[in-house]
């Protein structure tokens, strides 16, 4: 019996990159569906939820990053953003910070992106494994299958995916030193870029809704020339094999 094929949604207007797109990962192994515009992507959407997303970020009726924010994270569907080889780098970040999984610029390789997209999956398929994993640390609790992080005052914070796993991972080793290649898949595939910072962003992103002074943290610390380190000491209250 052969397993079902991962379906891959293409959200690109440049008929000749979807095309491509579309005829490599098919040639992988996946199944795609692609389409031109956001309102047709929503609409195929609402009926069929795909393994993993690549959303072009200009689109001709509309922002591709809305479409990740608004539709994307809410149901926890990894996406991996396509900016063009102009588009500023703030907007490459921005995206991250809104919670996108990847990113790929524009001109890139076919099979960079498969490549990025199994990556992400495998990300998405190992935090998957975290759903009966609850962890407390300084009055916070992480409810790691429902994505939640739970203030002191009893406030919830939502996680996106990506924050999801880089906090399971800084959890994990509390007091020790992670560098940002350790903190990535470890497979190569997303430090290769000189841009790519997206662990610094995303780290920064966490402290943001743990509430920490960027210039002093004490949950998530800097630990300059090497990494970062999760300062507090980690409870796990149900789930976790040490």
């Amino acid at each position: 019996m052969t397993s079902k094929k991962k379906l891959v949604f293409i959200l690109e207007d440049d008929h000749n990159l979807c095309a491509i797109l579309v005829r490599t990962f098919e040639e992988h192994g996946f199944a795609t569906e692609s389409f031109g515009l956001i309102r047709n992507f929503e609409r195929r959407l609402s009926q069929v939820r795909p393994a993993i997303c690549l959303v072009d970020m200009r689109l001709p009726d509309g922002e591709g990053l809305d479409v990740a924010v608004r539709r994307l994270r809410g149901e926890n569907v990894p996406v991996i953003i396509i900016s063009g080889v102009w588009t500023e780098v703030t907007d490459r970040v921005l995206g991250l910070e809104m919670g996108a999984d990847d990113y790929l610029i524009k001109p890139f390789s076919p099979r960079e992106a498969v490549a990025r997209a199994r990556a992400v999956l495998r990300r998405a398929e190992g935090s998957s494994g975290q759903s009966s994993e609850i962890a407390t640390f300084l009055g916070w609790t992480v409810d790691f299958g429902s994505h939640k992080l739970q203030e002191p005052d009893g406030t919830e914070v939502e996680l996106s995916t990506s924050e999801v796993r880089l906090l399971h991972t800084l959890m994990s080793m509390p007091q020790r030193v992670l560098t940002r290649e350790a903190l990535m898949d470890g497979d190569g595939t997303s430090a290769k870029a000189a841009f790519d910072r997206s662990i610094d962003v995303r780290i920064s992103r966490l402290r943001q809704k743990l509430g920490e002074d960027p210039r002093n943290p004490r949950i998530i610390k800097t630990i300059y020339g090497t990494g970062y380190m999760f300062a507090a000491k980690v409870e796990w209250l149900e789930g976790h094999l040490s």
